[in-house]
């Protein structure tokens, strides 16, 4: 019996040193900035949080926090123009990326609702041609789509795509045709921006017009957002925050990347879209049973996030115009991020 339970306490100490072994380890992989960022002691305002931010290697920084009951309010530090020292712009226009599929999850929304389209209907029924050419054309429903269920492989994990940037003059859905799906329909998760161009596309073959229009019409005519566009050719290029990925000198403002817009439109939106102005009862009914009402976004040069918070009844929005290879600094966004949040939180006594 003695001789078990020294075995046992033996193999607890071996145990325990091969997971201290392995925590250090682990700890030695870790980029000291992300530990850094976490353990820092938490700012008493936001804008010594943004101010702390750029220490993480970010070129600027904008934050808009609208909390009920109180004015908006704007963030910024470092530079909207890195080589022109111009000091970053908290109404600076700035590219959305992915924070634009909310827009595109909204207008589907919408057009299910006045049934001008149907959620079940399939790829296939929109673009036959595309039978053949994406695996489960015709079992793939609307539905999966917005939900990133449909097993469409996304086009920008091509290295194709990333080897042809900007990828001028070229239709980007080539680079997720003729391949196998990466799951059959509707049995797993799995993000992918294929969706949402496909999408996108049956938004503008339903409407007849392009998408932004659609989006002006129903989303941002109605909110009074003024500065959410759909292209860089809609404004002045002086107004866009400049975007930069580490190790490079380039400016990646001149690219066309999809949707911009100032942290405050975006901020309008994602309250409206929360709160329930932007979609009637029945409407909101179709959205929650088919997307989410927060989203990041990524495309080299920004990165950006956008949550509403309903235990404190406040939306932040944060721009971070520096992007980089292995991902560091999205992390950095997400701990910041949180970072703000909390701040407004202890402000509220929580």
């Amino acid at each position: 019996m003695a001789r078990t339970t020294k075995k046992v306490s033996t193999g607890k100490q071996i145990f325990r040193i091969v997971l201290l072994v392995s925590t250090v380890i682990s700890l030695w992989f870790v980029p000291w900035v992300l530990v850094k960022a976490w353990i820092l002691p938490l700012p008493n305002t936001v804008q010594e949080q943004v101010n702390q931010t750029l220490s993480y290697g970010f070129d600027g920084v904008i934050v808009y926090v609208d909390e009920a009951g109180k004015p908006p309010a704007f963030y910024a530090a470092g530079y909207h123009n890195r080589e022109l020292k111009t000091p970053a712009n908290p109404k600076a226009l700035f590219k959305i990326a992915s924070i634009s599929k909310l827009y595109v999850a909204v207008a589907i929304t919408k057009l299910a609702h006045a049934k001008r389209l149907s959620l079940d209907e399939t790829l296939a029924d929109y673009f036959p041609e595309l039978v053949g050419s994406i695996e489960n054309a015709d079992k793939i429903t609307l539905r999966m789509m917005v939900q990133h269920k449909s097993g469409i492989p996304n086009f920008t994990d091509s290295p194709d795509f990333w080897k042809n940037q900007p990828n001028t003059g070229v239709d980007v859905l080539k680079y997720a045709l003729d391949l196998p799906a990466n799951f059959e329909p509707n049995t797993d998760y799995g993000y992918s921006n294929t969706n949402y161009l496909l999408l996108s596309r049956i938004i503008e073959h339903v409407v007849g017009y392009s998408r932004q229009q659609y989006f002006k019409e129903e989303i941002l005519t109605p909110l009074g957002l003024h500065h959410t566009f759909g292209s860089l050719s809609e404004v002045n290029l002086d107004d866009v925050m400049s975007g930069y990925y580490v190790g490079l000198e380039d400016d990646f403002k001149t690219e066309e990347q999809g949707m911009i817009a100032t942290a405050e439109d975006v901020g309008k939106f994602l309250r409206a879209l929360n709160d329930g102005t932007l979609l009637n009862k029945k409407e909101m009914e179709i959205y929650s049973s088919i997307y989410e009402f927060n989203h990041g976004g990524l495309v080299p040069g920004y990165q950006c996030m956008a949550e509403y918070h309903k235990d404190i009844d406040a939306v932040v929005v944060q721009f971070m115009n520096t992007t980089d290879f292995e991902g560091y600094q999205w992390n950095l966004l997400e701990i910041t991020h949180t970072r703000v949040v909390k701040i407004l939180r202890k402000a509220k006594g929580l």
